[in-house]
């Protein structure tokens, strides 16, 4: 019997701005399906961690707490619009990854808040212990770098492996029916190579679908 799927990347209506899954109603849907454990990777916040935990338990519904960060190749604390930000999913792995989720999500905000709460590579580094790593959308730094060359993405990706360990990185793939989230690039690039990466299927939830009338999907906003 075939593992039941996972939601490893959603975005709630702390998503702000973005988001439009209501925690109260994502839960039906959630019990409706009856899945195992949900994740919520709100954008650059963790404000609805606790209602979210909250509601998931009460349910029988495993809660994975996470965030989509915001992310820079530079200095989180420099204010300067050419320093572009990228996104990333972070998952926590145990207590010691929630703790330190926190304590980059509550950075990004005290240090690195220009237009986006922001974080580096370099604390990412620091702070890295119990997380697990996914590359996230075509927003991703990994993804766009690998738009850009092949070398330019493996580079970036054992980056990754150095901070995080090759058990807590995972290539993410979507299908959006959008050309550029095909898997085929993936495959035909680090999936085959000697790099051989942990893949990971997501679907950027940002909002759930058809709940009006009882369907049980999610859907990108």
């Amino acid at each position: 019997m075939p593992a039941p799927f996972v939601h490893l990347h959603c975005h709630t209506d702390y998503s702000l701005l973005d988001g439009a899954c209501h925690i109260p109603r994502f839960m039906k849907i959630a019990e409706k399906q009856e899945w195992p454990a949900v994740a919520i990777t709100d954008h650059g916040n963790l404000f609805g961690a606790v209602e979210f935990y909250s509601a998931a338990r009460r349910i029988g519904i495993k809660p994975i707490i996470g965030c989509e960060v915001y992310i820079v190749d530079g200095d989180h604390r420099r204010h300067d619009s050419s320093l572009r930000y990228n996104h990333l999913v972070l998952l926590c792995k145990n207590e010691t990854g929630y703790r330190n989720l926190i304590h980059l999500v509550s950075t990004a905000f005290l240090e690195g808040f220009y237009y986006k709460p922001r974080i580096s590579r370099d604390l990412l580094a620091k702070h890295s212990e119990g997380l697990i790593c996914l590359s996230a959308c075509l927003r991703g730094d990994l993804q766009e770098a690998l738009l850009r060359s092949y070398e330019e993405g493996r580079k970036l990706a054992y980056d990754y492996l150095d901070i995080f360990g090759k058990e807590n990185f995972y290539l993410e793939i979507q299908d959006h029916k959008l050309e550029l989230t095909r898997p085929r690039p993936v495959r035909e690039g680090l999936a085959s190579s000697a790099f051989n990466p942990a893949v990971v299927a997501a679907i950027s939830a940002h909002r759930p679908a058809g709940a009006a009338n009882g369907s049980a999907r999610t859907s990108r906003g």
